[in-house]
């Protein structure tokens, strides 16, 4: 996925779902992944999305 390409809802969701899972694996404190959660509602284009898993096991959404 091209970096400046919109995000649509549902890609936003399938972030914050692979959030729940690092969150829940303990790679993610409670802290983290609020802010990166709201960073994903936030977020406007894919390269937004794609710092917030970037560093996650199985990245991609």
């Amino acid at each position: 996925m091209h970096p400046d390409t919109r995000a649509s809802n549902s890609e936003r969701e399938a972030v914050v779902d692979r959030l729940v899972r690092a969150l829940q694996d303990g790679r993610l404190s409670p802290e983290e992944f609020e802010e990166r959660a709201a960073r994903a509602y936030a977020a406007r284009v894919h390269g937004e999305l794609a710092v917030l898993v970037g560093d996650l096991p199985g990245h991609l959404w």
